[in-house]
């Protein structure tokens, strides 16, 4: 493809201006002068770590294809189990081949023809990763001397493990073409940072394994591939859940969701809300635009409201068509109609590029109930905020109406 054409260039321009600073940056570093003398069993050690890397690339290929395709938050490729081996191992410049060698594997391999993962995408990803392994680098030198500080040298260790995960997690955020607003939403749940926190002790003990017994460092495949595809059998069951063309909670899982808030609240003596949605006049916009116009006019809405709520604990869902809903646990009837409000401006506000065009001028009726005052039953809870919302459609539309206001 022309460099003309790369799917860079379509991207928001703080997005592009980010990603080329990032990779001349890594270039930068990379290229400046190291004392490091590099010598065979370097060379060996480089080597090795490749073909394992590709190894397990290899074998976990179609795993690594499906988690990619139902990956709804930030990605964890397991790359750091030999990357940050490389980072207590080897010098910069083999470093940066390691990086680029496996970046270049998963690109060529693993994520070929995927939509999620353009090759500028890869690019940027792999310069975020090489800078981070340069910061971690910065903090312990190599494996070999933390070897002869005893426990000093293992704080080094841990130390330059929480320097890569940090400094990763920060880089990737101005990456993103869209910035969440929950933590979750940022720097992903807790089971990925969990991962990513494993995949570093794995490669802590890969360089261990390489400096010491190197014949050891074959051990840690096993458990890497079995937790390779126990990740994906979590990321299917959540799969299950959620809405396809949105990311959003599908009815079942909003629904076992809202069960499970519901018993909460009764149990604590609490509230909750929620809010019923239903975009204005959609039909139009599949009839001039087209379906897949409307289906990033859905997507782009799903965003709004996920940066509308209030963070985490809120639950959006999509019932399917044009209709969401919003579920808020622990709020207040006074609380509930600022939330409201702030969905239907952002969705109010929102321009939406396609191809060549720009579709604006959305809109949204919302209907709001709060538990118990609105009902102590899911179902009750649901009809009275679309009875709100009826209300809403048939009293001019782009409005919020609260059950309480109807009695």
């Amino acid at each position: 493809m022309a460099p003309r054409h790369w799917t860079l260039w379509r991207q928001r321009p703080r997005v592009v201006v980010y990603c080329l600073l990032t990779e001349a940056a890594a270039v930068a570093l990379t290229l400046r002068p190291h004392p490091v003398a590099v010598d065979r069993r370097t060379l060996l050690i480089l080597a090795t770590l490749l073909l394992l890397g590709i190894l397990q690339s290899e074998t976990g290929r179609r795993v690594e294809r499906i988690r990619r395709r139902v990956s709804g938050t930030p990605h964890i490729n397991m790359t750091s189990v030999w990357t940050f081996a490389g980072v207590l191992l080897l010098p910069p410049p083999l470093l940066a081949l390691l990086v680029a060698g496996l970046y270049s594997h998963l690109a060529l391999r693993s994520w070929y023809r995927l939509q999620r993962v353009p090759a500028s995408r890869t690019a940027s990803n792999a310069a975020i990763i090489l800078l981070s392994c340069y910061a971690a680098q910065a903090v312990v030198p190599d494996i070999r001397t933390a070897l002869t500080h005893g426990w000093a040298g293992t704080f080094a260790l841990a130390a330059a493990g929480v320097t890569f995960f940090v400094v990763n997690a920060v880089l990737v955020l101005p990456a993103r073409h869209e910035i969440g607003r929950t933590p979750e939403a940022l720097f992903g749940t807790w089971a990925d940072n969990g991962l990513e926190v494993a995949t570093l002790c794995l490669g802590a003990l890969n360089a261990l394994a390489l400096a010491t017994l190197p014949g050891l460092v074959l051990l840690v495949l096993p458990p890497l591939l079995l937790l390779h595809r126990t990740v994906l059998v979590k990321q299917l069951e959540v799969a299950a859940h959620r809405d396809e063309k949105t990311g959003l909670y599908n009815t079942s899982g909003w629904h076992a969701l809202a069960e499970r808030t519901l018993a909460a609240t009764a149990r604590q003596r609490s509230t909750f809300g929620l809010l019923m949605l239903d975009l204005d006049h959609f039909k139009q916009v599949n009839d001039t635009y087209g379906h897949l116009a409307g289906d990033a006019v859905l997507r782009a809405v799903a965003q709004a409201i996920i940066s509308a709520v209030r963070g985490r604990g809120d639950a959006v869902g999509r019932f399917g068509g044009e209709e969401f809903v919003v579920l808020l646990p622990g709020i207040s009837e006074p609380d509930i109609g600022a939330v409201a409000e702030r969905i239907r401006r952002a969705v109010s506000a929102l321009t939406v590029p396609v191809g060549q065009l720009t579709i604006s001028g959305q809109s949204v009726s919302i209907g709001s109930a709060v538990y118990p005052r609105a009902g102590t039953s899911l179902q009750r809870l649901l009809d009275a905020a679309d009875t709100a919302l009826y209300h809403a459609k048939a009293t001019g539309r782009n409005k919020v109406v609260h059950v309480a206001d109807l009695k």
